[in-house]
């Protein structure tokens, strides 16, 4: 590997260079499709299998603190990567460009909806890649609790913690708190099977042979800095806020935005899916911002374009400042709705990541709390299938059933309502990467072309 000076001024410890950085990330952005489930499968296919840039431990180990906080845990992830490899520069890339793809896929579906009322035929244009992402995420799911569950009570924490959050809705923070305190209490007690297996320094990734042999400075924890990288970036979230309700009142459209996704920003634990219900409820009902049925469009299309499944709210601010744009005509307000509302949700993740991270790195060391996170690991995978199966009924099947039955809570699909194309592609690309082992990029590629020929001949 060729080792050179990195241009950031982080260091070469582990050989790779900005521009190759930049270039890698671009393609996980382009990828990351699916939600939180087929995001974290591209990173983890990437970055761990194909580059060996980071060991699984300490993949998982970053996937897990993501986990607990609030925002799109995928984004986070590739900011957190991106941080320990390339300092802020490297976070800032990387967390950028996992989004940037989205930002311009949404804008620009968003435009043609608020034009011409729908975006039916660029659906169609990702049927078959949304087939192709089932596939992968399954094969995520398989590798990675191969990697995590390496005894019966990693297998039960994680058959527990999906069946908590998939059948009965239990709230994920606390589904991961009660993991942690049991990993914490049996790595304390000695039990061998909360080893922190892959925990370590060494692991066999670049990144983890750069921190094992000496940790770089923005690693190590330090007060000071927090403070100031904290002070920084709360400024950068809020005071557009602020300019906004002195400039405008709490009335204005643009101020409503503001103050609405900032509190999203911070309840948003457990993902995306987690949180869209309320702000369906709150967009359509309250601020009368949508119609019901736009609502789920705009779902639709952030499922089918690249990015974190969050970045539905980039099209509802898009939409309440076309309807209300003020003195603006309506597709330079709807523009800055749009913009508006995708700042104040990602600025905040760029701020738990950097003041966060140089903490959560050294807890790695600590055997109760890696004995926590072991488990925590564990139960993430049933988190990760939970999402899986979420992702499998919304494609395979065109109608669901709530039940809801105390103390059960979940979806049911109507099993009549199977959708026989996208389960016909679904299984013909699980089989290319099971059985064929066919390249993820080949798998999307066909796919998306079967989808449009479906299209073409009217099957969907």
């Amino acid at each position: 590997m060729d080792v050179r000076a990195d241009r950031t001024g982080a260091g070469a410890g582990h050989g790779i260079s900005f521009n190759e950085a930049f270039r890698v990330w671009l393609r996980v952005a382009c990828l990351s499709f699916g939600g939180p489930a087929g995001q974290i499968a591209v990173m983890h296919r990437i970055l761990v299998e194909e580059k060996k840039w980071i060991s699984e431990g300490r993949f998982l180990h970053a996937l897990n603190y993501c986990m607990l906080l609030p925002g799109p845990e995928a984004q986070q992830l590739a900011t957190y990567v991106g941080w320990l490899m390339h300092r802020t520069a490297g976070g800032l890339m990387a967390g950028g460009l996992f989004i940037l793809p989205g930002i311009i896929a949404i804008m620009g579906l968003s435009y043609i909806y608020a034009a011409f009322g729908n975006v039916s035929f660029v659906e169609a244009l990702f049927f078959g890649l949304k087939a192709a992402v089932l596939a992968i995420v399954v094969e995520a799911v398989v590798r990675v609790g191969k990697r995590a569950l390496k005894n019966r009570i990693m297998i039960a924490l994680a058959a527990a913690a999906f069946v908590a959050i998939f059948f009965f809705a239990v709230p994920f923070p606390i589904i991961i708190i009660a993991a942690g305190l049991i990993g914490y209490a049996g790595a304390r007690s000695g039990r061998p099977e909360f080893a922190p297996a892959g925990h370590g320094h060494g692991g066999g990734g670049a990144i983890d042979s750069m921190l094992g042999e000496a940790v770089p400075d923005h690693v190590r924890p330090n007060t000071a800095r927090a403070i100031r990288v904290g002070a920084l970036w709360l400024a950068l979230w809020l005071v557009p806020v602020i300019a906004l309700l002195m400039a405008f009142g709490q009335a204005n459209v643009f101020s409503q935005i503001a103050l609405f996704f900032s509190k999203m920003a911070l309840v948003t634990f457990g993902g995306a899916y987690a949180v869209l219900a309320y702000v369906a409820q709150q967009a359509v009902e309250h601020y009368h911002w949508l119609k019901p049925h736009e609502m789920l469009d705009g779902l639709g299309m952030a499922e089918t374009t690249p990015g974190p499944l969050i970045m539905v709210l980039q099209f509802v601010g898009f939409m309440a400042a076309y309807r209300d744009p003020g003195g603006l005509s309506p597709m330079l307000a709807a523009t800055y709705g749009g913009l508006l509302a995708t700042w104040v949700t990602f600025t905040p993740c760029f701020l738990w990541i950097f003041v966060g991270a140089p903490y959560i790195e050294r807890l790695r060391g600590n055997t109760g709390l890696a004995g926590a996170l072991s488990a925590i690991t564990a139960a993430v995978v049933g988190v990760i299938l939970n999402l899986s199966i979420w992702f499998a009924l919304h494609t395979l099947f065109r109608e669901t059933v709530p039940v809801h039955a105390f103390p059960l809570n979940f979806d049911m699909p109507v099993l009549r309502s199977v959708d026989v194309p996208a389960l016909v592609l679904a299984i013909a690309a699980a089989t290319a990467i099971f059985r064929f082992k066919l390249g993820m990029l080949t798998v999307l590629a066909g796919s998306c072309a079967a989808g449009v020929a479906l299209r073409m001949a009217g099957v969907i």
